[in-house]
């Protein structure tokens, strides 16, 4: 079931995205967040934790392309009030977990092995195959919180299981820690695995942007 998330969680949570890829932590403002990003399609991101004024006045205001405008409701809440040059992105979920993770009881298969590496607060873990990365995924630790970030499985690898594999990877290294609040944000393809790992939906994730050559 959806609930209204904290400001003070969305910003733990975008201070580890930022970690996560090495990017300036965010800043405040107004009622959201901001994260000077750089990429050539994706300059800026502003993040709300509700659709307020503040959000619509930005989405009036900005005009140029590729500055992201992410808020936590769904897109029904608000496309009759923004103008019409923004693009709809793909849906995305915020999701959390307190408890034991739910896993079959499977080994990685002969042929793969784990790999790690670690950069300030973020660890990453890797599934190698053949000195090939097969999948990976991130966790990084802030205020209290273990954030799970850019989980991935290659298309030549996926239908193994190894993403679940991966997650109880992630969620080992967030116990040994003395973490068991984390947090993700979900495609709607990887929404549907979290959820059977044990996983609830927090809030919707919506995100717009113009779009530009």
């Amino acid at each position: 079931m959806e609930k209204q998330i904290s400001s003070d969680t969305i910003e733990k949570w975008l201070k580890a995205w930022s970690l996560s890829r090495e990017l300036p932590l965010p800043v405040q403002y107004k009622s959201g967040f901001m994260v000077e990003v750089g990429y050539e399609k994706q300059r800026k991101r502003y993040v709300f934790p509700e659709c307020n004024a503040d959000f619509i006045e930005l989405a009036e205001a900005i005009n140029e392309p590729w500055v992201f405008l992410k808020v936590c409701t769904s897109f029904d809440e608000f496309k009759n009030e923004i103008p019409q040059r923004w693009a709809l992105q793909p849906q995305g979920y915020m999701m959390y977990c307190t408890s034991p993770m739910k896993f079959n009881d499977r080994n990685l298969p002969d042929d793969y092995r784990f790999a790690y590496n670690q950069y300030d607060s973020t660890i990453v873990v890797y599934i190698m195959r053949n000195n090939k990365v097969a999948s990976s995924g991130r966790i990084v630790f802030v205020d209290g919180l273990a954030v799970y970030d850019r989980i991935s499985t290659e298309k030549d690898h996926r239908r193994k299981g190894l993403a679940s594999l991966l997650m109880k990877e992630l969620e080992k290294i967030a116990l040994s820690e003395g973490f068991s609040a984390n947090f993700l944000v979900a495609t709607e393809e990887g929404k549907n695995l979290y959820e059977s790992l044990g996983w609830k939906l927090y809030s919707f994730y919506t995100s717009i942007v113009i779009e530009g050559e």
